[in-house]
């Protein structure tokens, strides 16, 4: 009515020329649409095939088909006059295909991206357990495709999916069915797509059935403003709605505050409808009189009728002035035209000039026909509230802009939101509660992915959000604090001399090295007493002086490793434990050389006091020494750092470099310990005064043990400790070697200096040949 009094008002588009209306019914069924559009085709009451009865005010084109199945049972009979139908419902694909229907023209812009919007909706609010109510028709079909996939591709998960038919032949008592379904549903959130003939199931049926903990997504093509259940409480209360964009047409809303039934008498439509909204007496019938005539449509409550033009209407307006573009072309064209009755008469003539008909509206958009042509949707997210004391309203509260950049195409304002009275917050819709930092998802076997349980991350990995599908591990320079939700700095350390542990070790190093030097200096005091001088003094000179070097050496594996002390540290550990068990070795061989030189005719007696026990012992050093330099030069040790071995400490150690000759060198020591072991275990029982034999055996057993039980300690242990443990076998074999071989004769020099005389030395030495002569005599 709005743009039919506008076009006639307007003296240039249509000139001498009158625009006016029929008004008809269509209905979801079949049978009655076609009825409705005979009865337009014939001109009376009473549908009449092939006839036209009516002579003036004859129709030049049809503006239906609020759906699309509509406009195609309409298409069947109109197709055949090729008479124009431009559809004012959501653009259906079905409906471009011009070899099937070519007569019809759509004007809404297209939804393709209409599941893309509900899905940013549903991720904003981690919404990821949804229902869908659907249409059952193509429509419908197509909208479950797309927004299955968008949702799949977003972790969004579908809970149930009810279709509901479109036409009258839906069982009545299926309508209380369905809400009962969807409210035993686990998802708090539905979205409903559809038309406004599907609506009318979900409007039966909650009639009966009220549902308070559901929030709806819906959109404007369903007329969601209907009565509240009860006169209170509607269902789809507190719905959000997507509303296709639309530019506001000037002097709309005034022309509504003017509309009365008396001022359009032949409207039929208004006058039942003016009736029922303002509660007039049924037996009203003066129809030049209102029977409210200070109301205005602008009073009634938005659920009755709403003031602004919604996205059908606003094709509708444009649909009118398309087909008023149209006639002022084709009256243009003066050489079609040869009287008035040519545009009445021949009405296909106008299917040439819409298929391109370009036009600028009043709003001043760009308004085209072309399916080629139509823009995508642009939509408002609306909040439809209705108030428990009758006042409704519909607040804007996001859009989503298809077109527009990524990160501006989509804004909500939740703070504007009015959730449904059974929330005090957001609702959510979830299968599973969120996962928090420190803990990942896992999912449930058989079920969708939004089902998942929550467990905690693996050692050494963290999760600093909710719901991460894979925890991730922390950067090699940081460790997981203990609710494994984020990473701290590792401390720095290694076994230094202000730790409890090292300073224990280095004051236990320092302590046996003393002790070494004041029983060198007892023995260099003593040198000329027969307990020094048995066993080649040298020899035991060099022993200590070992020794102490050995503790020394275990200082180097102390304190912040350097390029210096890691070369150090093993070099100078094997030399020195290397020349004290040689020294060892050739000390056992020098007593037993010493008792064979007391036979007669003994071949060994050249070799006594000669320079031999030093050989053996450069000798053993110099090969020790040569595989020393060998590591240095082919893989020498290095500072390097142990992230790894004790949670939230890099440890600073020195690195082997090559494990093969680290164990080399152990097993070059273990067997010249292992020599000196048995050449010590064969001659411990030689008869001599001061035969040290079988305090070298004990000796070389305390020190194979103490190596022996290092190197399964030391597999089996990490970062400091690994050198705690290597510098603690360090000083209890030299210890046990210092102990074993030293302290019985610090004993005696000490405490019983009357057993270390020449005296007595022969008197024993003589006792001990001969019982070792006549137990080893023929006769006996």
């Amino acid at each position: 009515m709005f743009a039919i009094e506008e076009i006639n008002k307007d003296p240039d588009l249509l000139p001498n020329v009158t625009l006016g209306f029929h008004i008809y019914n269509t209905y979801p069924s079949d049978v009655s649409t076609l009825e409705s559009s005979l009865m337009w085709l014939s001109g009376q009451g009473l549908p009449v095939p092939n006839y036209h009865c009516q002579k003036q005010g004859k129709s030049v084109a049809i503006i239906g088909g609020a759906t699309s199945e509509l406009s195609v049972q309409m298409a069947t009979l109109l197709e055949l006059f090729k008479y124009p139908q431009i559809s004012y419902g959501p653009y259906d694909p079905i409906l471009s295909d011009k070899a099937q229907f070519p007569s019809i023209y759509q004007l809404a812009p297209k939804e393709s991206n209409l599941t893309l919007g509900m899905v940013r909706l549903m991720v904003h609010f981690n919404w990821t357990w949804v229902g869908l109510v659907i249409s059952d028709n193509t429509r419908g079909e197509t909208f479950l495709w797309n927004i299955r996939e968008e949702m799949a591709r977003k972790g969004v998960c579908v809970t149930f999916t009810e279709k509901i038919p479109s036409t009258e032949k839906f069982p009545f008592s299926s309508y209380y069915k369905i809400m009962p379904r969807i409210d035993k549903s686990s998802a708090n959130v539905i979205v409903i797509y559809g038309n406004t003939n599907s609506l009318r199931t979900l409007q039966y049926a909650q009639m009966t059935y009220l549902i308070l903990k559901k929030l709806w997504i819906t959109t404007s093509h369903w007329d969601i403003t209907i009565r509240p259940h009860y006169n209170k409480f509607s269902s789809f209360n507190r719905v959000l709605i997507f509303s296709g964009q639309t530019k506001e047409i000037p002097n709309f809303k005034t022309f509504l505050r003017t509309v009365k039934p008396a001022k359009y008498p032949e409207n039929i439509f208004l006058k039942k409808f003016w009736k029922s909204a303002f509660n007039c007496p049924s037996e009203f019938k003066e129809p030049k009189r209102d029977c409210a005539p200070n109301a205005s449509l602008d009073m009634l409550p938005l659920w009755y009728f709403d003031m602004s033009m919604s996205s059908q209407s606003y094709n509708i307006y444009n649909a009118v002035h398309a087909v008023a573009w149209a006639l002022h072309q084709l009256l243009l064209t003066k050489s079609e035209l040869r009287d008035e009755d040519s545009l009445v008469m021949y009405p296909w003539k106008l299917n040439s000039l819409l298929r391109d008909i370009q036009f600028n509206n009043s709003a001043g958009e760009q308004i085209f026909i072309n399916d080629k042509k139509l823009s995508e949707a642009k939509y408002d997210i609306n909040n439809f509230v209705d108030f428990l004391n009758g006042t409704q309203h519909m607040v804007k509260v996001g859009e989503f802009i298809p077109q527009a950049p990524l990160g501006e195409d989509f804004s909500i304002h939740e703070n504007v939101i009015m959730w449904n009275e059974y929330y005090k917050k957001t609702p959510q819709s979830v299968c599973s509660e969120s996962c928090g930092p420190g803990y990942q998802k896992s999912a449930r076997e058989g079920e969708p992915i939004c089902c998942f349980d929550c467990i905690l991350c693996p050692e050494g990995q963290i999760s600093n959000q909710i719901d991460m599908d894979q925890c991730i591990m922390c950067p090699e320079d940081e460790y997981p604090n203990k609710e494994r939700n984020c990473c701290l700095p590792k401390v720095v350390t290694f076994l230094a001399y202000e730790n409890p542990m090292g300073m224990t070790l280095a004051c236990t190093a320092l302590i046996f090295c003393i002790l070494t030097f004041l029983i060198l200096g007892l023995f260099v005091k003593h040198q000329d007493t027969p307990i020094v001088k048995a066993n080649n003094r040298n020899l035991s000179y060099v022993l200590l002086f070992s020794l102490s070097q050995c503790f020394m050496s275990s200082l180097l594996f102390m304190g912040k490793p350097t390029s210096a002390t890691c070369l150090l540290q093993q070099t100078i550990f094997g030399i020195t434990f290397t020349m004290a068990v040689s020294s060892i070795l050739a000390k056992t061989v020098t007593v037993v050389l010493a008792f064979k030189a007391t036979r007669p005719g003994s071949r060994s007696r050249k070799w006594v006091g000669s320079r031999a026990p030093i050989s053996i012992i450069l000798v053993c050093s110099l090969i020790q020494g040569i595989l020393c330099g060998i590591w240095l030069l082919v893989s020498p040790p290095f500072p390097d750092i142990d992230l790894h071995s004790e949670p939230g400490h890099m440890i600073l150690k020195c690195n082997e470099g090559s494990l093969i000759a680290f164990y080399l060198v152990l097993g070059y020591m273990g067997f010249l310990a292992l020599a000196s072991f048995i050449v010590a275990f064969l001659a411990r029982n030689l008869p001599d005064t001061f035969n040290e034999t079988k305090f070298i055996t004990f000796s070389m057993l305390v020190f194979c043990s103490v190596w022996v039980s290092f190197l399964p300690t030391y597999q089996s242990t990490k970062g400091k400790s690994m050198v705690a443990v290597e510098v603690f076998s360090i000083l209890s074999s030299s210890a046990g070697l210092l102990g074993c071989i030293f302290i019985p004769k610090c004993y005696v020099i000490l405490l019983r200096p009357q057993w270390n005389t020449q005296e007595v030395v022969n008197l024993k030495s003589y006792s001990r040949r001969r019982n070792h002569s006549k137990t080893f005599s023929p006769a006996s």
